[in-house]
């Protein structure tokens, strides 16, 4: 289940983040939403929810009067004219964790919005505050721009602030300018071996050895595709621990080299903490999975070999 309205505010109030909440009966679009809170100080906001051609989903929250081009935003992303289109009804559920009409910038605190892009309106910045739904299309809640961001470091997400009226000639000499907010390739889960491993068994030694050992060449060969600059003794605690180290540091390198220490200041370590939480999460997980199934499988064969002679 993801979060809820209340859910949300109640981070909102954790995090210190000051905001306005306007009740009002359940708008779906920003003219019904205009009735209700269009006359109080703030901007109004509407919020795309996007896919593009290899499923990758993206929130583009911009100000009401912003002219958003689907397809000029497709190219600089560097997905062609026709890569963006409107993701399906049924994904608000699944991904954003929301019904339709309620698409904003803190449905991104669902876990199963990991991955999902947003590109922010730079007018934003220009507003003393802006609307957004919080989670729910019935309530409004207006903040500024600055609290928005200390929001999205807390949950990992560096702002990115765009010009969504630009348009950037994109060709051989001049590369997509928003490429780099292409978010990145789900990571697929391994399924634990001891469930195969369990539903199968042979009286023949030689043959039970055989299967086992392919088990963990399969678990190994899986870690190598997903890293393979390095092979992992998955059978040493030490060198799995080591590259774990590794991992965490590279990650913490490269966010401090990106320029991110004098951007964030006092946000530093939240972001970090988050952004390692979010990007080696299900990596580590996959470690600690073929880990397991490496000493599963090496106890079972030591099992098989060392069975007492039946009489």
């Amino acid at each position: 289940m993801g979060y809820t309205k209340s859910h949300l505010l109640a981070r909102l109030q954790e995090l210190q983040i000051s905001f306005s909440k306007y009740d009002h009966p359940i708008v779906l679009t920003v003219e019904a939403q205009a009735k209700y809170v269009g006359h109080l100080k703030g901007a109004l906001s509407k919020n795309l929810f996007l896919k593009d051609k290899k499923q990758r989903f993206y929130v583009v929250s911009a100000l009401a009067e912003t002219k958003v081009d689907l397809k000029v935003l497709s190219q600089r992303l560097g997905l062609g004219k026709g890569g963006l289109r409107m993701a399906p009804e049924e994904t608000l559920t699944e991904i954003l964790q929301v019904p339709l009409g309620c698409v904003t910038p803190f449905a991104l605190i669902n876990e199963s919005a990991r991955h999902v892009s947003l590109l922010l309106d730079q007018g934003f910045k220009n507003q003393e505050c802006c609307f957004f739904h919080p989670l729910s299309n019935d309530a409004s809640i207006s903040l500024r721009a600055c609290d928005l961001d200390k929001f999205l470091v807390s949950i990992g997400k560096t702002p990115a602030y765009v010009d969504l009226e630009a348009n950037p000639t994109v060709g051989k000499d001049q590369p997509p300018d928003l490429a780099t907010l292409v978010p990145s390739d789900m990571t697929t889960m391994f399924e634990p071996l001891e469930k195969q491993g369990s539903s199968q068994s042979s009286d023949n030694n030689t043959n039970t050895e055989s299967t086992a050992n392919e088990a963990v060449k399969q678990s190994n060969g899986s870690a190598k595709e997903n890293s393979p600059e390095k092979a992992v003794s998955y059978s040493d605690p030490g060198k799995c621990v080591e590259e774990i180290i590794e991992k965490v540091t590279s990650v913490v390198i490269s966010e401090i080299k990106d320029g991110n220490v004098e951007k964030l200041q006092e946000h530093l370590a939240t972001f970090l903490s988050a952004r390692i939480n979010k990007q080696l999460e299900a990596e580590l997980r996959n470690m600690v999975t073929i880990f397991k199934n490496t000493a599963y499988t090496e106890g079972f064969i030591a099992g098989v070999r060392h069975q007492p002679k039946k009489l």
